[in-house]
């Protein structure tokens, strides 16, 4: 299947939902023209298509191998990377005084986003190192920002998030790798690290020349639990004197994971110290390494609601080009009896247009998200609180329909869906861990319920419906209406109900949250481009209009769900549950 960048869509999306225009009027984002933000668009989507899409399949069926202690890919990935290292796309939103192009993060995020729906797995390696680059910024001291970020930024080297470990799984708190301080010899001042992290994405290649792991470990006197955590710097290959990859490191990856999906990306046990030899330097203060490392998941956590996005797009591309192929039966009801291409058939369409109107929907609530973070580092509080509360739900949310999208992508196919070769099954597979790295949906919703409810007393969320109701009106009441209950049912989480019902009723009340500013801003498109009168305004309002029907419609009959509290999931007991 050839991939077609959704540039048309993403450019609505940057004008109307991330507000493109408006951050061009400040200093800080004034290169980001309409010409140039044309340009990237265009220019990445045509990357995307024409250098990591063609290697999809090949990741796919030959995936990452491990052979002595390194990681091949297949044939082209080395070649490919190289390309988006030398064409810059790398360091579009990174610092300018460590050769970024210092763009907004929106931008970023449309980079992210054509890179992985032209290859998901591929995606992965540059998504981690733009996590790096935002944790080394904020909490690395100059002298290691001077050293590490410029060839970080430029995507010569990687950077990864080593925090899982086998006995702690989400619970970073129970982490046991340990930092010793290093008291003689040339690495006196920093630390030896010794422990083995899980799941670390991308931790050995061999595409870059350096590898830059961020590792979360304990100091000898530290705290127990989530305090006690240090964030560490740990390179593959130390630093000579002129700054280049030297001496190896005592860390090596002594396994991959043989994945359900995504096999383009290693993903792969690290050992660290296994000679006692592991040096690493410390980021930030002693004990600090969960905050460190949050800024870099926060950024992760919008690029992998991203991925939801990417996945959901291929999905989209490759279920739209069966169905306009594949002649099956006549329409029903139809005088003539000759068969004709399955799109014509409403179940087909009834799908069809859920995948698109759920995709879009998706990435409009990515690019608002990301507009809003880009405020929020221009300094406008009430921008950076929004962004906040946005980020489990597009994370969540995002995930949740790429796995829905891809899914249907299967049904459209029918049996031939469920075959390989098609190629609508790899994108299910590919879609099903979103939901689950980078914090579960679960724990977003969690964390949406407890402390997102309660910013400025929850009148960050109150506001925000209250906008979305306002501005809907009585045209589109449905929305209205789904706005002032996820108001409602947040002012009784906040107020009345216990922590146990706030958790029991957090996922489905998650989703209310991040269909209704869906929603909204599908609405606000289809509004934008309505004067135009062109077949994108056309298509957008049936595509919005289906969205505040259906989805929304959907959307309403969570409130239950949300209210039902805990009794009924505590009315058995472990065993009696288990029987």
């Amino acid at each position: 299947m050839d991939f077609t960048p959704p540039t048309t869509d993403q450019l609505l999306a940057l004008k109307v939902c991330a507000g493109i225009h408006a951050l061009a009027g400040h200093d800080r984002f004034a290169a980001a023209s309409d010409d140039v933000v044309a340009a990237i668009v265009e220019g990445v989507g045509a990357f995307a298509a024409g250098e990591w899409a063609p290697l999809s399949q090949v990741g796919d069926t030959e995936g990452a191998r491990l052979e002595n202690g390194v990681v091949r890919l297949p044939a082209g990935y080395r070649e490919a990377y190289q390309a988006y290292v030398e064409a810059g796309w790398n360091a579009i939103s990174a610092p300018q005084e460590w050769g970024g192009q210092g763009l907004p993060f929106a931008l970023s995020c449309c980079v992210m986003e054509n890179l992985g729906t032209a290859n998901m797995g591929f995606s992965l390696l540059p998504m981690l190192t733009v996590g790096a680059i935002e944790a080394l910024h904020r909490h690395g001291s100059l002298e290691q920002q001077a050293r590490w970020l410029p060839r970080l930024v430029s995507g010569e080297w990687s950077g990864t998030m080593n925090l899982t470990e086998p006995q702690a799984g989400s619970d970073v708190g129970a982490l046991r790798t340990t930092a010793t301080p290093v008291t003689e010899g040339p690495h006196a001042g920093r630390y030896r690290i010794k422990g083995t992290k899980i799941f670390i994405t991308w931790g050995e290649h061999e595409l870059a020349d350096n590898i830059v792991h961020l590792v979360l470990a304990r100091l000898p006197d530290a705290p127990a639990g989530s305090r006690g955590i240090s964030l560490f710097l740990v390179p593959r290959r130390h630093l000579d004197d002129e700054g280049n990859p030297g001496a190896a490191n005592d860390v090596k990856a002594i396994k991959l994971e043989h994945k359900l999906g995504i096999h383009a990306s290693p993903t792969c046990v690290m050992s660290y110290g296994d000679h006692d030899e592991c040096i690493g330097e410390m980021i930030g203060g002693p004990n600090e390494g969960l905050k460190a490392m949050f800024t870099m998941m926060n950024a992760a956590r919008i690029n992998v609601g991203s991925q939801g996005v990417q996945v959901a797009e291929a999905a989209l591309q490759r279920a739209l080009g069966y169905a306009r192929e594949r002649v099956q039966s006549a329409r029903a009801g139809a005088a003539d009896k000759t068969p004709v291409a399955i799109i014509e058939h409403p179940d087909v369409r009834r799908m069809l247009l859920r995948m698109r109107a759920l995709t879009e929907g998706a990435r409009a609530l990515l690019y608002l998200t990301a507009g809003q973070v880009d405020r929020g580092a221009l300094g406008d509080a009430a921008a950076q609180a929004r962004a906040e509360l946005l980020v489990p739900l597009i994370k969540a949310w995002g995930t949740d329909i790429g796995c829905e999208v891809a899914s249907l992508g299967v049904q459209v196919h029918g049996g031939m869906g469920f075959i390989e070769e098609t190629g609508a099954a790899r994108h299910y597979r590919d879609a099903r861990i979103t939901p689950i790295y980078e914090g579960t949906n679960g724990i977003q919703a969690a964390d949406l319920v407890t402390r997102k409810l309660g910013m400025a007393n929850g009148a960050v969320l109150a506001e925000l419906m209250a906008e979305i109701a306002r501005e809907a009106g009585e045209a589109r009441g449905a929305l209205a209406e789904l706005a002032r209950a996820c108001a409602a049912t947040g002012a009784w989480m906040r107020d009345s109900a216990s922590l146990d019902d706030r958790l029991a009723g957090s996922v489905p009340f998650q989703t209310m949250c991040a269909v209704a500013v869906a929603g909204w801003q599908l609405l606000r498109q289809a509004r934008a481009l309505a004067p135009s009168g062109t077949p994108q305004a056309r298509r957008k309002e049936v595509v919005a209009g289906f969205f505040l029907t259906t989805i929304v419609g959907e959307a309403l009959g969570l409130r239950a769900a949300a209210t039902a509290g805990a009794g009924l999931l505590y009315a058995l007991d472990a065993r009696e549950l288990a029987e």
